[in-house]
């Protein structure tokens, strides 16, 4: 079982994919579907499926949004990003223009508990995103660089109500998402 914690971006895939839209076709990028973005607040990885590794994991995330203290909040979602640099692209992100605060105080939470599970400790700085699409090669690299640097999409706000578990399947079309559980915040 592939696990993360997500804040979903329900009722905005249609600016999410439209926000794709300069990167549509393009070589060696792999767009992620619009229906299912979110911001990955913490990367679990696998985990056994059921019993008490769960029972413990939901407790841990239950206890990160009572210590982070932050109600339901605003984010806006817009401008374009890479990591990790224009130079070298893996990933072309969405942006977090308001509510990047509240995400990140959720993380830091997030990161105590489950760090102090057992759970992998993050190896970079947390920067709340929405991935947009993945460059397995830079054959459009350029393209890529100018629509980063030229557009700025406005995809929408969205209320945050709640953090999810949320159970990834890599299938040959790409993952599969499954909420498991909801934390309110």
């Amino acid at each position: 079982m592939r696990l993360f914690v997500s804040v979903d971006l329900d009722g905005l895939g249609e600016g999410v994919a439209e926000a794709q839209a300069p990167f549509a076709d393009l070589p060696g990028l792999n767009p992620t579907g619009p229906e299912s973005a979110h911001v990955t607040m913490k990367f679990l990885g696998d985990c056994p499926e059921g019993g008490h590794d769960l029972d413990a994991l939901s407790t841990a995330i239950e206890s990160a949004v009572e210590t982070a203290d932050v109600g339901p909040f605003d984010a806006r979602f817009e401008g374009l990003g890479v990591f990790p640099s224009l130079e070298y692209i893996s990933v072309v992100w969405l942006g977090v223009e308001t509510g990047s605060t509240e995400l990140t105080t959720l993380h830091e939470a997030l990161e105590a508990e489950t760090t102090a599970l057992g759970y992998d400790a993050e190896s970079h700085e947390f920067t709340p995103h929405v991935t947009l699409a993945r460059m397995d090669h830079a054959a459009a690299k350029e393209t890529v660089q100018e629509a980063v640097e030229e557009t700025h999409p406005e995809v929408g706000t969205l209320r945050v109500e709640e953090l999810r578990l949320t159970e990834s399947t890599l299938t040959p079309d790409g993952p599969e998402y499954e909420t498991v559980e909801r934390f309110p915040l």
